[in-house]
């Protein structure tokens, strides 16, 4: 397995090489950025895009959706670069031509959420697929994004490795919201039921009543994030340069460095690729 700052490296020259020869598009004062909801919800675009702002010149106008949906904005060829968290859907984003390459950018964790006095016991077990299979035993209320988001692939994973499959079914139980993480949450919290979220969304969440983590620590739960710009070859229209420019600050010591010191009451949201220098 090659080092990370190795992968880093040749991923941000896979970046930088589709742009040799490329001639910069005019009327590059702005970059449409398709996100995921928990990076615009935890507020992490707000701490970052006026230093990238006031660093390049360049505003970043986000559009924030689930992964699923700002993956499909871009091969439409309606966003310049992609913020979004689900490795694998995103490889094949990029296999299939509508992106250049994973960069990597941060990380943080999946937890789940639920009930303060645990009925379903999801405590007491060692993984995150046994504590699905525990809630489903009990048929105890359970929200699910059912977006596409990187947080709905996550949580289908984590069922297929309990061997359940509840959204194939009818389970009064199940609960699929259609909505974003911010919505998804006070859908639970109305419910008084248990759901998967990132920590970012959770940490600057308010509204959490008597939602609280009953589970978190499961490496399954790893989260990464990646920028990903839009292919020119497929999308000629693209603002290729404004693009780069926002990617490679992302991932520079400045970019780094501002993603490292965002915090919520306190508390770390995001934790950057590779620490800063």
């Amino acid at each position: 397995m090659r080092p990370k700052a190795t992968l880093h490296v040749l991923m941000l020259g896979a970046l930088m090489s589709s742009w040799v020869g490329a001639q910069p598009v005019e009327d590059e004062d702005f970059i449409v950025v398709a996100s995921t909801t928990s990076t615009q919800n935890s507020g992490l675009f707000d701490h970052l895009l006026p230093k990238f702002r006031a660093a390049s010149g360049i505003e970043a106008r986000v559009v924030a959706l689930g992964t699923g949906a700002a993956l499909a904005y871009g091969r439409r060829c309606d966003a310049d670069v992609l913020v979004v968290h689900a490795p694998a859907a995103e490889q094949k984003f990029v296999d299939a031509g509508y992106g250049i390459a994973r960069v990597p950018l941060m990380h943080n964790d999946f937890v789940i959420i639920g009930p303060a006095d645990d009925p379903a016991g999801v405590r007491e077990h060692e993984s995150a697929a046994q504590a699905l299979e525990a809630i489903a035993s009990e048929q105890l209320p359970f929200v699910s994004r059912g977006d596409r988001s990187g947080t709905h692939m996550k949580e289908l994973e984590l069922w297929r490795a309990a061997g359940l499959e509840p959204a194939s079914g009818s389970r009064p139980w199940y609960r699929e919201a259609g909505a974003g993480m911010g919505q998804s949450l006070n859908m639970a919290q109305a419910m008084d039921a248990y759901i998967l979220a990132d920590r970012g969304t959770w940490l600057s969440f308010g509204n959490r009543g008597n939602l609280e983590i009953v589970f978190e620590g499961d490496a399954a739960l790893f989260n990464p994030y990646s920028a990903i710009a839009v292919d020119p070859d497929h999308c000629p229209e693209v603002r290729r340069e404004s693009g780069r420019t926002f990617i490679e600050w992302l991932v520079s010591d400045v970019g780094q460095r501002a993603i490292d010191e965002f915090r919520v009451a306190g508390q770390v949201l995001f934790v950057p690729h590779r620490k800063p220098q």
